[in-house]
């Protein structure tokens, strides 16, 4: 499968962002999805991913009432709604798509958030 990510841009502290992530290939899988973000000089970072269904999410703390993942698998298409941005929310996005239980093993190429103050 292949992904790509879109959406990103621009945005001052408390302002709001959706990033995109545009599945093609082999989307008839039932992938586990997620995002993660990468800021300069620091490690990738995961955020948040969710289910086929998409009745089962998973956050981590910080973005935890912040960031909201969902998918629309009629559409291929994995979002992800960023609210009350801050500059440390920086980063490079990455979308990734995997098995439940397994690795991500298909990631999108990234897409620039930045946040000013």
């Amino acid at each position: 499968v292949q992904l790509q990510a879109s959406g990103g841009g621009l945005v001052q502290a408390g302002g709001s962002l959706r990033v995109s992530c545009a599945a093609s290939g082999r989307t008839n899988s039932r992938y586990v999805m997620g995002w993660f973000r990468q800021a300069p000089g620091k490690e990738r970072e995961f955020l948040t991913a969710i289910n086929w269904s998409g009745a089962t999410t998973y956050y981590a703390d910080s973005v935890k009432g912040r960031f909201t993942i969902s998918r629309d698998n009629a559409r291929n298409t994995l979002y992800l709604q960023m609210n009350s941005l801050k500059p440390e929310d920086t980063a490079v996005y990455y979308c990734a798509a995997g098995y439940y239980g397994g690795p991500y093993n298909y990631w999108g190429q990234g897409t620039l958030v930045t946040v000013s103050s």
